[in-house]
């Protein structure tokens, strides 16, 4: 793991900028000159945090997974099945923003196409974690095929953060909904 101090102010000033350029203008377009300038910190600060930009790529990405993590945390739902609508309705929101530009973890990738690369790993990292959430919500409300389902749902995942960045947020909202509604609606209750 990149640098020894990771609560330290200037790193967090340093995430926190990247963070919001590379959302904003995409990883390859923003340089390191301009994030040490933005951020206020030194240029051997910042690599004493992050000693390439590609660390500092990943750490902007399992940032976004803790985010996220945390998000789904402190949803409410009655039960499993609930949890999964829930879910999906607050990626609705999260894409109905003015500020949405598609999803952080899809634009990464997109980035860097090589699956062996270090940032794509931290972004199987997310999807992994997703789609073992969704696995056990499913498991949970008594889907036997609780792995093939999640995968479903994974697309539908994918589908609604393109959607709403590509199309705008109103209709992907409410057929990925409908999607997920079907999905849930198909899977044979456990005997």
């Amino acid at each position: 793991m990149a640098g020894t101090s990771s609560k330290s102010p200037a790193r967090t000033r340093v995430l926190d900028t990247a963070t919001r350029l590379f959302y904003a203008e995409g990883v390859h377009s923003v340089g390191i000159d301009r994030i040490i300038a933005e951020a206020g910190v030194a240029k051997a600060t910042f690599y004493h945090h992050f000693p390439a930009k590609d660390a500092l790529v990943q750490a902007y990405v399992r940032e976004q997974t803790r985010q996220q993590r945390e998000a789904v945390d402190e949803l409410t739902a009655e039960g499993p099945r609930e949890k999964v609508l829930a879910v999906f309705d607050r990626m609705g929101q999260v894409g109905a923003l003015d500020d949405f530009r598609g999803c952080p973890f899809i634009n990464a990738a997109a980035e860097y196409p090589d699956p062996a690369h270090p940032v794509r790993q931290a972004v199987e990292e997310y999807r992994a974690w997703f789609r073992e959430l969704m696995r056990e919500l499913l498991a949970e409300a008594g889907d036997p095929d609780a792995g093939r389902t999640a995968d479903l749902l994974m697309l539908i995942r994918d589908g609604l953060a393109v959607a709403c960045d590509l199309d705008g947020p109103a209709a992907p909202r409410s057929l990925a909904r409908d999607a997920v509604l079907r999905v849930l609606d198909a899977v044979p209750a456990a005997a």
